[in-house]
């Protein structure tokens, strides 16, 4: 079977560039690489387009082409090379073409540090009215002696011959399709593209120190247990001049004895005598703002709830303030004189040994019907 024209496997026009060439030979790389397409036939299909690209990719042979063809002087060495760093950008990596990488990354250019999170407990009334405190947090940052260079003051580090500052070596497999140019990173400089041949002795050449560093955190009032507080640039040491990382605070609310909150909601629990519940009283309210007096109607109930507006957590976000919700028990006297033990006895008797309740549809009222139903 007659070879097809190169050009016409790459898809691109005689007057292509090399730039354009090479463009259209990694579109079709990437779409018939047996790795990739398990299509039947594609092996064959990323054989005849690695063999146009071998020549239309190289200047000479693609010269060679243009003149004689696939029967030209040079024909029987157009089919029979590899991959070569050069035909991939000089230290191209082909699986990075494959399977989505991108280009290296300069390792001399700045990079920002690494994030650094950190968790503090407060208290429950620091969580409601904010505060502003002071952590001490273990951190890199750039060694004062060297200012992160990683070098002896008065001598600097040397590109890295073995990698020639890049920072990555290219090692060669011989496969199945030709010869894979692979990247790794350089064991020399550990990716730096540096050596140090005289390392400060402040920080033994790593150009960062760990340090403890007092930070001032401000908590906004109203905070939620579990939430973050973003510090910007208070991370760890950026890389080659980079900037710094950023720090997020962890806040955990301790709980209150008293007190408990859902949302910007407080809720809390008041005991009532049996005198003050069936007779009414006014009451003292403990809130995080101060006593607060409550009025208790006469014949309140055990579990009954009152609202005290504008008591509870500040909205994080500007909005209305939470609330204050008391929930009233009333506890049942123990330990009674006998002289208390004859009152109620007496009481008792005038309430018809019955609980006394207004409301006709009450839960007593209910109990007694189907009391009678069962007789």
């Amino acid at each position: 079977m007659s070879k097809r024209d190169y050009y016409e496997v790459l898809g691109v026009s005689k007057s292509a560039s090399k730039e354009e060439i090479k463009k259209a030979y990694r579109k079709l790389a990437r779409q018939y690489h047996p790795d990739v397409n398990k299509e039947a036939g594609t092996e064959e299909k990323f054989k005849e387009v690695k063999e146009a690209y071998e020549v239309l990719g190289n200047e000479q042979k693609r010269a060679q082409y243009d003149q004689f063809g696939h029967a030209g002087p040079q024909s029987q060495g157009f089919g029979g090379g590899g991959f070569s760093a050069e035909d991939f950008g000089g230290f191209g990596d082909i699986f990075d073409m494959f399977f989505g990488g991108g280009r290296r990354r300069d390792p001399n250019a700045p990079q920002q540090g690494n994030d650094l999170q950190y968790t503090m407990t407060i208290e429950f009334e620091d969580a409601i009215f904010g505060k502003e405190m002071d952590i001490h947090i273990p951190k890199e940052e750039s060694c004062d002696t060297c200012h992160g260079s990683g070098a002896k003051p008065g001598t600097s580090a040397d590109t890295c011959h073995h990698c020639n500052g890049s920072g990555q070596l290219n090692v060669e497999q011989q496969t199945p399709f030709g010869r894979v140019v692979n990247r790794r990173v350089c064991h020399h400089c550990q990716g730096s593209g540096k050596l140090i041949k005289e390392k400060c002795t402040t920080c033994a050449g790593a150009g960062k120190v760990k340090k403890r560093k007092k930070i001032s955190i401000k908590i906004p009032a109203g905070i939620h247990d579990g939430q973050q507080i973003r510090v910007t640039g208070q991370g760890e040491a950026g890389v080659n001049g980079g900037p710094a990382g950023d720090l997020f605070v962890v806040v955990q609310v301790k709980e209150h004895e008293f007190y408990e909150r859902d949302g910007d909601n407080i809720f809390c629990e008041m005991p009532l005598t049996f005198a003050q519940a069936a007779l009414g009283d006014e009451i003292e309210v403990p809130t995080l703002y101060g006593k607060v007096k409550l009025k208790i109607p006469a014949g309140t109930q055990t579990g009954r709830t009152f609202r005290l507006k504008g008591k509870g957590a500040p909205n994080l976000r500007g909005y209305a303030q939470g609330d204050q919700h008391i929930k009233v028990r009333v506890i049942t006297p123990t330990n009674l004189s006998e002289q208390q033990k004859s009152l109620l006895r007496e009481l008792n008797e005038l309430a018809g040994n019955q609980p006394a309740d207004e409301h006709e549809d009450s839960f007593f009222q209910r109990v007694k019907k189907a009391f009678k139903g069962d007789s």
